[in-house]
């Protein structure tokens, strides 16, 4: 963004501020100044009228001018094609260093004297304004022949150039820098002259409707002007583009890029001929507004679509030298849309540069600005009124406390700075108590989502620098979350089967589909499209067919005692992901030493129980039903009332098929193994009485509804009970004799015989009265 001082200036008042303030101060509230210089004219650069023009005799290209500089007239060699009689000219005198280095001398050219030279604004460093010479006029000031160029602010200026950052598109703008300058130095912004029309022009509701979709939420405002001769620009007009590097060949268009340099607000404008090539002056032409397929809004005319808001323009519909009647469209749409849009379009221009980043939505602005500027051109008329679409959603309110604005900057605020900054910026603040706000965020500062960005304005007008340096203070924040605590279970409970003896055995989370249809296990119904190999060809459902292979690997290594554990992820039928924990033990209990005399028995499944408790704690198991488990040794495992998973002796049959001593496994879900907090729990200080119980069972009978009995009947002195011993013999016939062990104590008394006996006979009679069962 290209600033200059003098063109600044008509926006808010400058000339008591130096340069190196401006600079410093647009630095300290975010707007990098990337440089800066002064563009002054050299000395002995004076204004000249030309007296007289006569062609020279020797050349086509050359006049011979006479040219009065106030004390003098000269005789000026000029080959520029504009040159002409009566025109006010910068003339450069003899001794004049041009910045360009050239020293202007006395010289002939094809025979004739010349002294001095006539100018160009290229020639004294202010960039091209047009083809030839410049021609000055009394927008730079009252003209007095002979007058240093360089008294005149127009020639004696400052360029300030700022590297702006994407999210500041409200700062593309004189205005714009303006408006942050007006709260950093406290000064307020110049009020412009409002826009006083001719009121016997023609409406512009003659020529022109404008119709829209409800859903056009953008801004929209027209207005026309018609050019009744060739005219051009002031002086003052063409230097300022000239330095920004915007002049134009197009008069209109110049205007337009000068009034949108100034103000911010977007132009296009459109020829009216060529939107309707036979309508006359009192026709009317209808421009219809619609959103279209990415949210952009398309401008249509008889269903043609003619430009789209912010983004683009058809070339056949743009204006020209020989354009009469022209209709200017000043549009404002919200960035992200033009964001979401610009991706489908190829072009790429100075338009949509500013509109990605946000162009200024108060549209009366840039139209006073640029119509202003029109009806200053005695050969521009221009239609009274406008035609508008004016539409937009709920402003964005943040509610926020002055305190949570004194913790982010971390010092005290005081309330009527805040809402004077936020103000002066654009925000309009609607003050609840002392302490709360709600600020309703403007159009231009589409940046702005949150508290932080509030903060961050408060900061940067009241500068960094100005707020105290404190102390680092550092708090660690406590990180721990459900995640880091899930962890730490997996982590226990593989230590806990690593220090009983097992070994963690790690396997890809694909497995064998036949294998584990083989097993009883539903695959995944979403086929795999490329496995690595046919192997591995589903995501596995148990981490138990990765440990049986395992453990025929080992057993084909001569390993005789395999204990492995795996805690990982399994995937039901529907693809949903759980974390599964198994383990296995296959082969001897223990290793062949002198204790067993080289003879160890085989692992059985109450070893395999013991070791598991060890692992998890406290479980119950119940009757379970898996076909690849024996029927006789299985179970499902319970803990706190819910199934977690099972437990069983792996079935002879698969036994023989993989080669594979004795083993059990069990498969676990690793939610429901999470451990509880410890509760203590007060104990009695009196000793306990134990006694045995042995009962005749049938065969089949479960033992579940003899402990659902015993538990029904809530003796309070009843400890625990257990199973100990089941025999049978053919006395016995089709019935097993059952010992259950029974501890009895009492918190408050050392128990009696016969207390403990009533009990007894209470559990007695119940398993009679309820299942016919009798003592041994």
């Amino acid at each position: 963004m290209i600033i200059s001082r003098n063109w600044l200036n008509e926006w808010i008042e400058l000339s008591e501020i130096s340069t190196q303030t401006i600079v410093n101060t647009l630095n300290s509230i975010g707007l990098e100044v990337d440089s800066f210089k002064s563009v002054k004219t050299p000395e002995k650069v004076v204004i000249g009228k030309v007296l007289e023009k006569t062609k020279h005799e020797n050349s086509d290209k050359l006049n011979i001018c006479k040219v009065d500089v106030g004390n003098e007239i000269l005789q000026i060699v000029c080959g520029a094609k504009n040159v002409d009689k009566d025109q006010f000219v910068a003339v450069s005198l003899v001794g004049a260093v041009l910045p360009s280095g050239l020293e202007i001398k006395p010289a002939k050219l094809r025979g004739v004297e010349s002294m001095g030279m006539i100018c160009s604004s290229n020639e004294l460093g202010f960039g091209k304004s047009n083809e030839g010479i410049m021609v000055l006029d009394e927008s730079m000031g009252e003209l007095v022949l002979g007058k240093a160029l360089n008294t005149y602010e127009l020639f004696n200026d400052e360029i300030i150039e700022i590297e702006l950052t994407p999210n500041r598109g409200d700062c593309l703008s004189l205005y714009g820098i303006a408006r942050d300058l007006s709260v950093a130095l406290d000064l307020n912004l110049k009020e412009l002259n409002p826009l006083k029309e001719n009121e016997n022009s023609v409406g512009i509701g003659r020529i022109l409707s404008i119709k829209n979709q409800s859903d056009v939420e953008g801004f929209f405002t027209y207005k026309a002007l018609e050019i009744k001769k060739e005219f051009k620009l002031n002086i003052t007009i063409q230097i300022r583009l000239a330095l920004i590097e915007a002049y134009k060949s197009n008069n209109v268009e110049n205007l337009l890029a000068y009034a949108t340099h100034a103000s911010g607000v977007v132009f296009c404008a459109y020829d009216f001929h060529k939107l309707c090539k036979e309508c006359q002056i009192d026709e009317k032409i209808i421009l219809e507004i619609k959103t279209q397929e990415h949210g952009e809004y398309g401008v249509y005319y008889k269903d043609e679509l003619i430009a789209l808001a912010g983004i683009e323009q058809e070339d056949k519909f743009k204006i020209n030298d020989e354009s009469k009647i022209i209709i200017i469209e000043a549009s404002y749409t919200h960035p992200q849309i033009i964001a979401n849009a610009v991706a489908f379009y190829k072009k790429k221009n100075d338009m949509t540069y500013r509109t990605l980043r946000g162009s200024e939505p108060k549209l009366s602005l840039g139209m006073e600005y640029l119509f202003n500027e029109c009806l200053k051109i005695s050969t521009i008329s221009v239609f009274s009124g406008n035609q508008q679409v004016l539409k937009e959603n709920e402003a964005k309110i943040i509610r926020f406390f002055g305190a949570d604005i004194d913790k982010i900057i971390g010092i005290f605020i005081d309330k009527n700075t805040l809402v004077k900054i936020l103000r002066k910026l654009g925000f309009e603040i609607n003050v609840v108590n002392d302490e709360q706000f709600n600020v309703k965020i403007p159009l231009h500062r589409s940046d702005i989502t949150n508290i932080a960005d509030i903060a961050e304005e408060i900061v940067r007008m009241i500068g960094i620098d100005n707020i105290p340096s404190n102390a680092l203070e550092f708090k660690e924040k406590n990180r721990l979350n459900q995640v880091y605590y899930d962890y730490q279970e997996q982590k226990k409970l593989r230590l806990k089967a690593s220090h009983n003896g097992y070994f963690e055995s790690i396997h890809y989370v694909l497995d064998n589909e036949e294998e584990l249809t083989r097993l009883g296990f539903k695959c995944i119904k979403n086929k795999l499209i490329n496995p690595i190999t046919k192997e591995l060809n589903t995501l596995r459902s148990t981490l138990i067919n990765h440990l049986l292979n395992a453990v025929s690997f080992n057993l084909r290594n001569s390993k005789k005692k395999i204990k492995l554990f795996e805690c990982g992820s399994v995937f039901d039928e529907f693809s949903n992901e759980h974390t599964k924990f198994a383990m296995i033990f296959c082969g001897y209990k223990e290793e062949a030493k002198i204790a067993n005399k080289a003879k160890p028995v085989l692992v059985d499944f109450y070893t395999f129980l013991a070791e598991l408790k060890s692992i998890i704690g406290e479980f119950s198991l119940q009757k379970s039903e898996y076909k690849f488990l024996s029927p006789y040794e299985q179970a499902n495992v319970y803990k706190n009332n819910i199934c977690i998973g099972f437990i069983g002796r792996i079935h002879l049959n698969i036994e023989n098929k993989r080669d594979l001593a004795k083993t059990y496994v069990c498969e676990l879900d690793l939610n429901g193994l999470k451990q509880d907090f410890k509760i203590a729990k007060a104990y009695s200080k009196f000793p306990s009485i134990s006694r045995d119980l042995s009962i005749v069972i049938p065969k089949g009978f479960e033992y579940e509804n003899i402990k659902n009995t015993i538990t029904k009947l809530n003796i309070e002195i009843l400890e625990s009970f257990r199973v100990v011993d089941l025999y049978t013999d053919e006395n016995l016939g089709d019935f097993y004799s059952i010992t259950i062990n029974l501890v009895f104590r009492d918190f408050e008394k050392t128990l009696e015989d016969n207390i403990v006996l009533k009990c007894i006979e209470k559990i007695i009679k119940a398993l009679d009265d309820e299942y016919g069962l009798k003592l041994r």
